[in-house]
C-alpha cells in the first residue's frame, strides 16, 4: 500500500463547517483517476482544525467514497490520548493505513516522539506512516529516530520532507536510509516540488498535494518515474514549475484550495478559519497558470 503514488485531497468547508458533498466528490474524483492510494486527513486535509466526531466522520466518507482505492488517514494530535482515539476511529471507518505526525504545542524531545508512536502502535491493527513535516510540527526527525521508530510493530513506512536537490546526494540520502531501516520499509516522498527528484533516487512513494486535486498531472510525472524515464519525469516537474513557485510562496493549502474552487469543485471560501485564501490577484495568475497547463478553469 505505501508504494506509488498516494493523493491527498482537501477537505473543503463552507461557512466553516466540513462540505460534506464537495469531500466525497473530490475523493471519487481521485479514486477514478487512478491512483495507488489516498489519504485523507493530512496536512491538506486541515485534521488539526478538526473534531474528534469530525476527523471520524471524514475519514469514513473518505474510505466509502474511495471503494477499492486503499485510504490512509491522518491521526496526529497534540495529546497522545487523542492521536490513540483518532487512531481507534480511523480503524473503526476501515482505514487501512495511519499517518502519524509528532504534533506539539510544546517543543517535543525525541523520547517524546517515541512514546507518541509507541501508544499508537499498541492499539493499531493496521499500518502507521511516519509523517515527517517539520514545517508544521516543528519537530526534526533524526535517521536514528526513523530507525528506532520502525522497529515498532504496524510501523511500515516514513514520509519524508523532500530531498536535496542535487540527484546525487538525494540518491546517497536515500541509499542511507536504505541502511537503517528495515527490509520492506518504504519511504515517501513528500513535498511535491521535490517528488521527481525523490522518485528518481529510489523513493518508494510519492505523498502529493497535487494529486489530491489535480491527478492527471501528478499521475503523468509519477508514472514516468516509475518507468524509469527520468528525463520525461524532470520534464513534467519542469512544467509545473509555476505552480511549485505558488505553493512556495502561499503554501500548497491555499493554493490546492483556490484550484479546488476554481475547477467548481468546492465553494470560494472553502478553508478552515482563521486560515484565508488566495487574494485575488494571485488567484487570477492562478488561473493562468492553470490554462496554460491545460486545464479548463
Amino acid at each position: 500500500m505505501f508504494t506509488g503514488l498516494s493523493a491527498f485531497p482537501l477537505t473543503p468547508f463552507t461557512d466553516d463547517r466540513v462540505d460534506e458533498r464537495a469531500f466525497v466528490g473530490l475523493v471519487r474524483r481521485v479514486r477514478e483517476s487512478g491512483v495507488d492510494s489516498i489519504g485523507a486527513l493530512g496536512s491538506t486535509g486541515s485534521y488539526m482544525y478538526l473534531g474528534r466526531a469530525e476527523r471520524a466522520r471524514v475519514a469514513a466518507l473518505a474510505v466509502e467514497a474511495a471503494g477499492p482505492v486503499p485510504v490512509i488517514v491522518g491521526v496526529g494530535a497534540i495529546r497522545a490520548r487523542d492521536a490513540v482515539e483518532a487512531a481507534e476511529d480511523a480503524q473503526a471507518a476501515g482505514a487501512a493505513g495511519l499517518l502519524l505526525a509528532p504534533v506539539g504545542y510544546q517543543r517535543l524531545t525525541p523520547d517524546e516522539v517515541f512514546g507518541l508512536f509507541a501508544d499508537v502502535a499498541r492499539s493499531a491493527s493496521v499500518p502507521i506512516v511516519i509523517y515527517d513535516n517539520p514545517g508544521t510540527t516543528h519537530f526534526t526527525f533524526s535517521p536514528e529516530l526513523y530507525a528506532r521508530i520502525a522497529e515498532l510493530p504496524h510501523v511500515a513506512s516514513v514520509k519524508i520532507p523532500g530531498v536535496p536537490a542535487e540527484p546525487a546526494a538525494a540518491a546517497a540520502h536515500i541509499a542511507s536510509l536504505r541502511r537503517i531501516l528495515p527490509p520492506g520499509f518504504t519511504v515517501g516522498v513528500s513535498g511535491d516540488a521535490s517528488a521527481v527528484t525523490g522518485l528518481v533516487a529510489g523513493c518508494d512513494a510519492w505523498y502529493s498535494v497535487l494529486a489530491g486535486t489535480l491527478p492527471s498531472l501528478a499521475i503523468e510525472l509519477d508514472r514516468a518515474a516509475r518507468a524509469g524515464d527520468a528525463a520525461a519525469a524532470r520534464a513534467a516537474s519542469d512544467r509545473l514549475a509555476p505552480l511549485w513557485e505558488l505553493f512556495a510562496g502561499h503554501g500548497s493549502l491555499r493554493v490546492v484550495a483556490a484550484v479546488a474552487h476554481l475547477l467548481g469543485l468546492t465553494s470560494p471560501d472553502n478553508l478552515p478559519r482563521p486560515l484565508r485564501g488566495l487574494d485575488d490577484s494571485t488567484r487570477q495568475h492562478l488561473a493562468e497558470v492553470l490554462r496554460e497547463l491545460g486545464i479548463d478553469v
